[in-house]
């Protein structure tokens, strides 16, 4: 019933994103929009990144600044305390497939960690994830991990809860470590090994350990979703059987709200930051830096959606200094998200509060 009600709001309400709609050369500033509108804190510092590499001291000041000016705190670890306590398990979510320099860059997330810990967290409270170890591995989260004296863990080697399921009716090709792949389908008396489902399971890090999301995702160009930002990177590493939905734009634009909007995610999460250090326009999982800009920027919020509509316009604003054309799609994902009530995609009923 959900979805025949979606499908019918999608088509009386067919979404039309102007760019006079989503730019923000005029933000605007706490106190001009209505009392309970979603928020946004954007943190700019042209000495964040040197030659592409992030300066880790400087990132370090900008996301104290940007804890503390989000939720109007006036100290660092009042902030973090103010979104997280001693007794929650929190999850601290990167992008780990495109390598450190395009996916989200290790130090933020460092910056993030040592915050939650200087906030009286305990390191064995507090966990770095993705969907797998070995990305996780090779973009250096796992040394961070030990380094800080936290956790490192994958999503899929922590398994997948059968209680946990996101159902669509789309067939997927079932791989080693989706929870089905393999087992009896128990038809007739055969019993033949599943390799096609319709379900995805959420991970058991979520379901089983997590009680608190702080979601950090790169400003980096995905084909059909318009930008590898919040949504997108929390929903592909959360379940199985996510593969079904890459290679289509309409499914993939109804499943990553979809999953996102399921309570084990949604309602844990404390704040979402987009690192907006450098924003890479081409190439997806891939780590072109010769197609990207340098917006020196962190921005916070608790809307998934604003945060990534933003992010779409920062990467056309980047491809339009480099004279590359502009997306055009990947925006029915966010309308979709709208009508789930996760976010709003109109800019102009952002808070728009800008630190420099």
């Amino acid at each position: 019933m959900t979805r025949v009600i979606l499908i019918l709001l999608l088509i009386c309400q067919p979404f039309c994103l102007r760019s006079d709609e989503i730019g923000f050369s005029q933000p605007a500033l706490l106190g001009t929009v209505e009392p309970g509108q979603p928020r946004v804190v954007i943190v700019k510092d042209p000495a964040a990144t040197r030659q592409l590499a992030p300066q880790p001291d400087v990132v370090a000041s900008m996301v104290s600044r940007g804890v503390m000016a989000f939720t109007g705190q006036t100290s660092p670890n009042a902030a973090w305390r103010s979104l997280v306590s001693t007794q929650d398990v929190v999850g601290v979510k990167v992008y780990s497939p495109p390598g450190p320099a395009s996916g989200t860059r290790p130090a933020v997330v460092a910056a993030v960690v040592r915050g939650l810990l200087d906030a009286g967290l305990p390191g064995s409270k507090i966990v770095i994830w993705d969907r797998r170890w070995e990305d996780l591995k090779a973009s250096g989260y796992t040394d961070l991990a030990a380094s800080l004296g936290v956790r490192a863990a994958g999503a899929m080697d922590a398994g997948f809860d059968p209680e946990a399921v996101y159902a669509n009716p789309y067939l997927g090709q079932l791989v080693y470590g989706d929870l089905e792949f393999g087992k009896a389908d128990g038809v007739g008396e055969t019993n033949q090994n599943r390799t096609v489902g319709r379900n995805s399971h959420l991970s058991r890090l979520l379901t089983r350990e997590l009680t608190r999301l702080i979601n950090i995702a790169p400003l980096l160009n995905h084909n059909h979703a318009g930008v590898s930002g919040i949504l997108y990177t929390v929903a592909s590493a959360a379940t199985d059987n996510f593969m079904r939905f890459e290679a289509n734009p309409s499914l993939l634009a109804s499943a990553v709200p979809e999953i996102y909007g399921q309570t084990n995610i949604s309602d844990r999460v404390a704040i979402n930051i987009v690192d907006a250090l450098i924003g890479q326009y081409e190439g997806r999982q891939r780590s072109l830096l010769h197609y990207s800009s340098t917006p020196n920027e962190l921005r916070f919020g608790t809307d998934p959606v604003a945060l990534d509509v933003l992010s779409i316009e920062e990467l056309n604003r980047g491809r339009a200094l480099a004279g590359v054309a502009s997306a055009t799609n990947g925006f029915e994902l966010y309308d979709n998200a709208r009508l789930l009530e996760l976010g709003t995609d109109d800019i102009k009923k952002v808070e728009i509060l800008r630190v420099d």
